[in-house]
């Protein structure tokens, strides 16, 4: 069994960059980047400041690097779309996933517009946080 990652990161400063007529195109290229770095995507979805990856961790890459060509390719690859002031946060949360709860995440990242309708980006990641035991100080989460 590879160890399944749901990745969570935003805009920086959760600037709304990623509007409908690129967010398809966007989450299916960072689909690309994934299976590309040898972790098969399972899911990518997101609204216009954030964004939510579900894949498995491939055996030869650490998840630093994974993130940092993941956030960097694609930052690029919007700039040629006509984004030229898109950047993604510095930081970025990954949370193990287990296979008993794959079916609800994946809703839950297909139900991204619905769910931010009532909850904020920073709620949200503030629960993942809690819900997963990692502390965290509000001075250091959020650029």
């Amino acid at each position: 069994m590879k160890l399944g990652v749901h990745l969570v990161f935003s805009t920086k400063y959760r600037q709304p960059w990623i509007d409908d007529a690129i967010r398809p195109e966007l989450h299916n290229y960072l689909g690309g980047i994934l299976n590309h770095l040898e972790c098969p995507v399972i899911r990518v979805g997101g609204t216009t400041d954030h964004v939510h990856a579900f894949f498995r961790l491939g055996r030869t890459i650490a998840m630093c690097d994974l993130v940092e060509e993941f956030k960097k390719s694609s930052s690029k690859w919007m700039k040629t779309k006509g984004y030229s002031d898109f950047y993604w946060q510095n930081g970025y949360g990954a949370f193990e996933t287990w296979e008993t709860g794959e079916a609800t995440l994946i809703q839950y990242i297909e139900n991204q517009q619905e769910h931010h309708r009532v909850q904020g980006f920073q709620d949200e990641y503030r629960e993942f946080l809690k819900k997963h035991g990692i502390p965290y100080d509000e001075r250091y989460v959020w650029d």
